[in-house]
């Protein structure tokens, strides 16, 4: 269903921007070049470079505003701002890029040129989106079109908000699959509306399970220390809308969010750390890092491989699992540094004059040339090029123990390098990973395309000085 709403959004946004684009060269040659609308103006080669270029450039636009995430959950006042904002932007870049050189009598033609373009393709655009957006919130409102949903809360206040979500006088679209305990106690008339699926421990396996899409927290006052516990697990169990029943202190300091006046009031929860156009440009920067770096660096992969192969008897890779986003395990590509079966007594970090450690990988690990076989992950999406380091599950479960708060680095890809891999570098025990944390937390706080760049920037004063740990 999401792809098919999908792709109706990109078909008509396609058919938008060609019309308009049509509309804007037939009132050019009309209204500014004074020649009359016949079949020659279907000679010219720029009507129809335009009909193929324009309407893809419209597409990239919409694709880093993230016009086509979540597209069963869009709101109609938030569609015609996005449309509106989009559709300036869209038709500034056109004038300068297209059409700034063209040769009009006075710049008055210019500006009706604009105008013209600017309200065509809004209405072109605007009328079938919002067409699509209200046929999708009939079919909400109808109970035709849902959203799986998982109740945290087996009392009072769980019925409550159930009740409270069946009766509003709008209906959002929440299909409860179940709920899951806190402490174990359920409350009686809970259970006759919804199955009961568990405990907190099983929120993984039950999200996957039942394809849940959205969380909602309605746990008793005596159970809110569990909140913290409960946001932790869930941040590792995908992008997920998460949302908190307030109590009163929550309305007096204006944490609740209220989505429609017709609907319950509730605390969002933002998995999204960024805005979205932040997400397209890091990935699309991602891919284009990754693949100058790796034609760029092509020499230094060959004199790094055959220098590893003769320094020491082994293979010039090595792949590890590590775990990645939302708790997922992936195979990291480095440099080997280290002698073959550095490993065979178990688990263990590197550090100081670590003897595991081969001459040249002590080299290659204070100018990071271990690790620029990851660009490789990068472009797979496994990783990023700035991110949280990731950790096997052996340690991840030591780190836990202490601080649980490390999940939260789960919310993003992993990384090439990092704020905490820039301020402390590799961690040789536990307690400097936990040590580390505090710097990728506050990442985590901080997150923007700006913050990357500084971190990048930092990262290859590391490399050129040689001061990598």
């Amino acid at each position: 269903m999401n792809r098919l709403q999908t792709l109706k959004y990109i078909l008509c946004d396609l058919v938008a921007a060609m019309l308009s684009w049509a509309a804007l060269f037939a009132f050019r040659k009309a209204s500014l070049e004074h020649m009359p609308l016949d079949s020659s103006i279907l000679a010219d080669r720029n009507l129809w470079l335009g009909l193929i270029v324009v309407p893809l450039g419209w597409l990239v636009l919409y694709t880093l505003q993230g016009t086509y995430r979540n597209v069963l959950r869009k709101a109609r006042v938030k569609e015609l701002l996005d449309t509106l904002l989009a559709t300036l932007i869209g038709v500034v870049a056109i004038f300068f890029l297209l059409l700034v050189d063209d040769q009009v009598s006075t710049y008055a033609g210019h500006y009706r040129a604009f105008l013209f373009l600017l309200g065509t393709h809004f209405v072109l655009t605007y009328v079938p989106r919002m067409h699509i957006t209200s046929q999708t919130a009939h079919r909400v409102h109808t109970r035709r079109l849902g959203f799986p949903t998982l109740m945290i809360g087996s009392k009072k206040k769980a019925f409550q908000t159930y009740l409270d979500l069946e009766n509003q006088e709008t209906y959002s679209g929440n299909q409860f699959v179940g709920f899951v305990t806190v402490n174990g106690a359920v409350e009686p008339q809970l259970q006759s509306v919804m199955p009961h699926l568990g405990s907190i421990g099983d929120l993984r396996p039950l999200i996957d399970q039942h394809n849940v899409e959205e969380v909602i927290i309605a746990v008793e006052d005596y159970e809110q220390e569990k909140i913290a516990e409960i946001l932790r697990a869930l941040n590792t169990c995908g992008d997920l809308i998460i949302k908190i029943t307030p109590d009163a202190r929550d309305l007096i300091i204006g944490s609740v969010k209220q989505e429609s006046i017709f609907h319950s009031p509730f605390i969002v929860i933002n998995n999204r750390l960024m805005a979205e156009w932040q997400y397209s440009v890091k990935r699309i920067a991602d891919i284009a890092i990754s693949l100058v770096a790796m034609v760029l660096l092509s020499p230094v992969y060959l004199i790094t491989a055959l220098a590893v192969k003769f320094t020491s008897p082994g293979p010039i890779f090595y792949a590890q699992e590590r775990i990645g986003y939302h708790g997922r395990p992936f195979r990291m590509h480095k440099f080997r540094s280290m002698y073959v079966d550095a490993e065979q007594s178990g688990p263990a970090l590197s550090k100081d004059n670590d003897p595991r450690i081969t001459p040249f990988g002590r080299f290659m690990r204070k100018v990071r040339l271990d690790e620029i076989p990851q660009f490789w992950n990068v472009l797979r999406g496994t990783m990023t090029i700035v991110g949280p380091r990731p950790e096997r599950q052996f340690y991840i479960d030591q780190i836990v123990k202490r601080a649980p708060e490390y999940l939260l680095l789960q919310r993003v890809k992993p990384g090439i390098t990092s704020w905490g891999q820039v301020k402390y570098g590799y961690a040789s025990n536990v307690d400097e990973m936990i040590e580390r944390l505090r710097y990728d937390l506050l990442y985590l706080d901080n997150m923007s395309i700006t913050t990357d760049l500084k971190i990048m920037v930092y990262t290859v004063k590391i490399i050129v000085q040689g001061r990598g740990k």
